[in-house]
């Protein structure tokens, strides 16, 4: 860890060179965007995420069930969103709004 900051390093994070080639795999088998595709969009994908934060659980961290390609956009947006238990902002393709917590949701507000 650097002395300037208490997080640990990207490969002490279990980000190392058996990821990098487990990511560059799976975004080779999955090139699109997950969240834009459940749009009809199609944008390249850049980032493998977990979709349950792994929180340094070995098991979540290297099961692929777990992972979903995203680009850079969605995975700083409102997956960071989501993981920081904000509420998510907009809505599905039907105008239905993401977070469950709106006044239009069924029980929300």
């Amino acid at each position: 860890m650097s002395k300037y900051n208490d997080r640990k390093s990207s490969a002490e994070r279990g980000y190392g060179h058996k990821w990098q080639r487990a990511r560059a795999d799976f975004l080779t088998k999955n090139p699109l965007c997950a969240d834009h595709q459940r749009l009809g969009r199609i944008v390249p994908a850049t980032i493998v995420d977990h979709i349950v934060p792994h929180k340094g659980d070995l098991k979540l961290f290297w099961d692929r069930k777990n992972w979903q390609p995203l680009c850079k956009q969605c995975h700083d947006t409102h997956k960071q969103r989501q993981e920081s238990g904000s509420a998510a902002v907009g809505c599905d393709t039907n105008g239905v709004p993401l977070s469950v917590n709106h006044h239009w949701s069924a029980g929300g507000g």
